[in-house]
């Protein structure tokens, strides 16, 4: 049976005065991977940061509309925000692992939920290690500094550590745009193997990219919702002059 996992109804977001997006409405299907492409300014980043309300920490943020994850409203007054982004993990543009340890790094999340402890955290280092195809390359040296690891490697730590206190959504900003092409081969096939469990919506600059990895595309410009649909219909067959101009490189 295919679900919406996310439900994007009417959001709009302003900084201040900037109004960044403008009445973006769609739907996201659950294990899939959804692309959001286009130019740089266009609020792709906003849109993913309103999907796990990290928009609220920026001052002079304001939200209008409604984002509903399993049919409930992440914006309403009750929701526990601490709570959704356990739900909603995030993978940010240049790996940010903490200047700790591998096994602290991805030991962090189940520590502070206090979800783990003593062997049980060990087995969730390793499964997120394992998840995240990086457990063959550190698991004997899970006590050097997470920063000794290569930049793909460091990339692939981050979305350990956010597989491990078990999201549902994962959320990732253009994750490959500092990483070689190497890196990046193995950051799009671990995106492909994640999707049979997890909901993962990717922010990329990379139309390339969008293609190969996505199974849904969503097309911003200046703010709004040009276009949303299956990766190869939008590639092919675009229903927007915008779309197609942007995909052929005649603007971007």
């Amino acid at each position: 049976m295919v679900n919406d996992k996310i439900d994007i109804r009417n959001l709009n977001v302003w900084f201040r005065d900037n109004h960044v997006l403008k009445d973006v409405s769609f739907k996201i299907r659950e294990n899939a991977v959804t692309a959001i492409m286009g130019p740089s300014g266009c609020g792709k980043t906003t849109l993913i940061r309103a999907i796990n309300r990290m928009n609220d920490l920026i001052y002079g943020c304001r939200t209008s509309g409604d984002v509903y994850i399993d049919g409930h409203n992440i914006y309403d007054g009750n929701i526990n925000v601490y709570e959704l982004r356990r739900k909603v993990g995030m993978v940010f543009q240049k790996p940010n692992p903490f200047p700790k340890s591998i096994y602290e790094n991805v030991a962090f999340g189940p520590r502070i939920h206090k979800v783990a402890n003593g062997r049980e955290l060990d087995e969730i280092v390793e499964r997120s290690l394992r998840e995240a195809a990086l457990w063959d390359e550190v698991k004997d040296r899970l006590h050097d500094n997470a920063f000794n690891l290569s930049g793909g490697q460091q990339q692939r730590l981050c979305i350990a550590r956010a597989l491990a206190v078990k999201p549902e959504i994962i959320l990732m900003d253009e994750p490959c745009s500092a990483l070689d092409p190497v890196a990046t081969a193995k950051i799009e096939a671990l995106i492909r193997r994640l999707s049979k469990k997890y909901t993962v919506i990717v922010v990329t600059h990379n139309l390339q990219q969008a293609a190969r990895i996505s199974d849904f595309t969503a097309f911003l410009y200046m703010g709004k919702l040009i276009e949303y649909g299956d990766t190869k219909s939008v590639f092919e067959n675009p229903h927007s002059e915008l779309t197609e101009k942007y995909i052929t490189g005649k603007f971007g």
